[in-house]
């Protein structure tokens, strides 16, 4: 559980409130249309978000008995407001302008841009730590534009969309330790070292000179998030793997099931998918790449792929009650090897 003092610690360090105000002012505007597909987006997604939990929970044996909360549907603008909001529950930290320490200023500025780029990317999202049953969002005019670009059936897409954001719903709703699991680590990461500078650099130099050979690393060494690793002390790159281990298998188990519903559910899921995943390796402008890799957002696109793995082969294996198994508790959750090995986490995990 993490302490007051190492919240403070950390989520003093950005001013949220500014990152709102700043994301807000910086979001790209969303696509054209007219009002009336406007509403009727915003009228058929929140009837989705209904209608998913039922096929949710089938699929998983979830959640059986807990409410259905309604989903807000939300501008870019306003998925921007509600993700400062979140972080700063998560971090301990305060969305007060009038309490904003003038230290959090520069990184509020500079966490406003990134929500500002991220805004326009995120379809869905389910927030645990905000509302009694936590928060569903639905990012109606990312939604708009993805479908149009994979020209895909409105109706199935939105559904589609749904299917996974309320799978992250239902996941949080059947492991309420999560919440606390999440803030613990994230407190953990804001943490101060206090080993000597010079075991940092050993550890920076071993890491870039690995790379500059070219060896080939372990999945969690690669890229931007690997090197991030290589660099911390040992509590702080414990706690990046449990959040990692814990988005991979969040992100994989809601990709599965949205493919798992089936076409009795949505009628084009195939189609869906496989132009949805086109769009995920579409290539990408240098900047893109630079903004993508700064952001994680390419880590974020490995989790869904070997989440999904990782929950396919278990489930295959030993059924999804069995799996389920995993929102027990900590001790439950895969290694960063397991993820690329189930056959390790069925009999560690279930005898």
């Amino acid at each position: 559980m993490a302490t007051a003092e190492s919240d403070s610690r950390f989520g003093g360090a950005v001013d949220w409130g500014l990152a709102a105000r700043t994301g807000v002012r910086l979001a790209p505007s969303g696509p054209v249309t007219s009002r009336y597909t406007a509403e009727a987006v915003v009228a058929e997604l929140e009837s989705a978000s209904v209608r998913a939990e039922g096929p949710v929970r089938d699929v998983t044996g979830l959640a059986d008995g807990l409410p259905i909360p309604s989903a807000q549907v939300v501008d870019r603008a306003g998925w921007v407001r509600a993700a400062a909001k979140s972080m700063a529950h998560l971090t301990g930290s305060d969305v007060d302008p009038q309490r904003s320490s003038l230290a959090g200023k520069p990184s509020g500025v500079q966490a406003g841009a990134m929500l500002a780029y991220l805004s326009s990317a995120i379809l869905g999202q389910y927030d645990p730590f905000t509302g009694e049953h936590g928060t569903l969002l639905l990012v109606a005019p990312n939604v708009l534009q993805v479908e149009r670009t994979l020209a895909v059936p409105p109706a199935d897409f939105r559904l589609w969309v749904c299917l996974h954001e309320v799978t992250h719903r239902v996941q949080f709703s059947s492991a309420p330790w999560m919440g606390d699991y999440m803030r613990s680590s994230v407190a953990t990461l804001g943490e101060a070292s206090k080993e000597p500078m010079a075991e940092f650099v050993s550890r920076l130099s071993s890491a870039l000179r690995d790379r500059r050979r070219g060896e080939d690393l372990p999945v969690d060494q690669r890229g931007i998030i690997g090197l991030v690793r290589a660099t911390q002390a040992e509590p702080q790159r414990a706690a990046l793997d449990r959040l990692l281990v814990l988005g991979t298998v969040l992100e994989g188990h809601a990709d599965h099931v949205m493919d798992a519903v089936g076409p009795d559910v949505v009628p084009s899921v195939v189609r869906i998918r496989k132009a949805f995943d086109a769009r995920r390796r579409r290539k990408t402008t240098p900047i893109q790449r630079i903004l993508r890799a700064l952001l994680g957002v390419d880590a974020k696109m490995a989790q869904y792929v070997r989440g999904k793995r990782f929950v396919d082969a278990v489930v295959d294996r030993v059924g999804m009650a069995s799996f389920n198994t995993v929102w027990t508790g900590p001790e439950a959750m895969p290694t960063l090897e397991e993820i690329e090995h189930p056959d390790a986490w069925i009999p560690r995990v279930l005898g």
